[in-house]
């Protein structure tokens, strides 16, 4: 059952959203979860925690448990089939998290909902959010089932399809990438490293293969019109196509696959009232350079203390937040933007950008802003 009160309503359950509710948690806040989701996701897209992500999440006591369970790749290499173009190294990063780690998405909203029910708080499931009115004091947020809850404050974290941001008039200004992606976990044998993300820039197209604990991996690929569910035959050819030639990669299985379309789109404002936006629902980009969920975790750990201090009096916070991690949202943007025009150029100019990125991976600079850029800590106030 809902509470008919509560300090923070957040919606969505998913990484963002279940973030800002350990931190208010933690902090003694009465803070309600919704997800129109019976239960959470088995699958999902995000399957990368960056090293300024842990940083943030450690003070909520949830990164010693994420990285205890996934695979520490301290290496990202682009790569022309097998020749070398761009390799990154992560373990001179001055963090205390000198790697990506990889996990599934599903993996870090356990964590997440387990550290969340450890605080007294939990996920009300599934309820829809069909209005919500304001007014001076608080949030009025009625569900389609006809429940309602009066919040002082409201989040949405409720992704790219946000109700909560239609709801409160906010704009979504951008567009949307012509090209679909694929996107599987697999079991594969071969040429590929168990413990290293590789962006594979081929003159035949882009794809990613990154491994993943339990011994799959997850490929990412960008192609003209991608199945709905791709099988091993579709994940073999890209494979041919695009990776490693020396030691052929071999597909044994397809665990799940879907596809999607990219938008690359930021809020016209992060706060309407006391209404406030977090990840999916405030920015959508491309999935490369794994910054989607990466960003989202951290505007909800910088919301989580703005939504304690505005609970205490300090309304003023929560326009702080807008005016830190918007800017942000528009560097991740344009930057997951910059590597997706690269990976997508037609065939005739990708020979020539990938001699141009050898030619830079020579400059000591070049890699190391990248594992900056990659890693998050540029984005450290």
């Amino acid at each position: 059952m809902l509470p008919t009160s509560t300090d923070v309503l957040v919606v969505g359950a998913g990484p963002t959203g279940l973030t800002v509710a350990v931190s208010l948690a933690g902090q003694g806040h009465d803070v309600t979860v919704v997800d129109n989701q019976a239960a959470g996701d088995n699958t999902s897209r995000a399957a990368v925690v960056h090293a300024r992500t842990l940083e943030v999440l450690e003070p909520l006591g949830v990164s010693g448990r994420l990285t205890g369970l996934g695979i520490h790749a301290r290496r990202f290499t682009i790569r022309d089939r097998d020749r070398l173009l761009v390799p990154v190294e992560f373990d001179r990063l001055p963090t205390a998290y000198p790697y990506t780690l990889m996990i599934s998405q599903a993996e870090t909203e356990r964590i997440l909902l387990e550290r969340l029910t450890e605080l007294g708080a939990r996920v009300a499931r599934p309820y829809t959010l069909q209005s919500l009115v304001q007014d001076d004091d608080g949030v009025t947020a009625t569900m389609t089932d006809g429940s309602a809850v009066r919040a002082r404050y409201l989040v949405g974290a409720d992704g790219m399809h946000s109700t909560v941001r239609e709801q409160a008039g906010i704009g979504f200004t951008g567009g949307q990438y012509a090209e679909s992606f694929s996107l599987a976990d697999v079991r594969l044998g071969g040429g590929v490293p168990a413990d290293e993300v590789v962006l594979y820039f081929s003159p035949a197209g882009l794809v990613v293969v990154a491994p993943l604990p339990g011994g799959s991996h997850r490929i990412v690929a960008t192609v003209d019109e991608a199945p709905a569910v791709p099988d091993a035959a579709f994940v073999q050819a890209l494979l041919d196509a695009r990776g490693p030639q020396r030691d052929p990669v071999v597909v044994h299985e397809v665990i799940w696959g879907s596809r999607f379309r990219v938008h690359h789109r930021v809020a016209d404002a992060y706060r309407a009232g006391r209404v406030v936006l977090a990840g999916d629902a405030a920015h959508v980009h491309s999935p490369a350079g794994g910054q989607g969920m990466n960003t989202g975790i951290q505007d909800a750990t910088v919301l989580g203390e703005a939504l304690s201090a505005a609970l205490k009096g300090d309304e003023a916070a929560l326009d702080a937040y807008g005016a830190v991690r918007r800017p942000v949202a528009e560097q991740v943007v344009a930057f997951a933007g910059r590597l997706t025009r690269l990976a997508t150029l037609s065939r005739s100019i990708r020979p020539v950008r990938n001699l141009v990125l050898r030619a830079l991976a020579h400059v000591a600079g070049f890699r190391r802003n990248l594992a900056w850029r990659l890693s998050g800590l540029v984005y450290r106030a």
